[in-house]
């Protein structure tokens, strides 16, 4: 339920205390900066989604490797992991995707041009000058690269099947 809870809370009402926090750890205009805050928040919504995905994984998977000899850990590596591996090339797709496009704590915890991720650039593309399209198609294209990247590696875990005719 508090998992539930911490989902209803938008991003933009804990930033006061959360940059607080960050000034109190030093961890302004740093990349743990950025990546502390993006974790704690996307934490509450990986969590939901795997452990919903877990629970439905048959009980006679266990069953079965215990019946074969297999510890704890065993059964965990050898069985459960690669069981889940669609679950969490979908979460590290969600994640990864609003974690690199967020661009409101970007702007927040980074002053430092050095820093600042890529998603900022967009932004500051446009002036009150106008817009240098052939500036503003590099920015796009070096924004979108990493996202293709990102899901031509994560293609694999969706392709493979979840439980589907592992039990009879």
């Amino acid at each position: 339920m508090a998992l539930i809870a911490s989902l209803l809370i938008p991003s933009f009402a804990t930033i006061v205390p959360v940059y607080r926090m960050m000034i109190d750890l030093g961890l302004v205009n740093t990349y743990l900066g950025l990546i502390i805050p993006q974790t704690a928040g996307n934490l509450p919504f990986a969590i939901l989604v795997i452990s919903g995905y877990m629970a439905t994984i048959p009980r006679e998977l266990e069953e079965a490797s215990v019946i074969d000899g297999c510890n704890r850990w065993t059964m965990f590596f050898k069985i459960f992991l690669p069981v889940s591996l669609p679950v969490f090339g979908t979460v590290a797709t969600f994640v990864f995707l609003w974690s690199y496009n967020d661009l409101f704590s970007s702007l927040i915890f980074v002053e430092h041009e050095s820093v600042r991720p890529i998603v900022v650039l967009l932004s500051q593309v446009s002036s009150q000058y106008g817009t240098d399209y052939g500036l503003m198609t590099a920015a796009i294209t070096m924004t979108v690269v990493p996202i293709v990247i990102f899901y031509l590696f994560a293609q694999k875990t969706f392709e493979k099947g979840a439980t589907s005719g592992s039990v009879k």
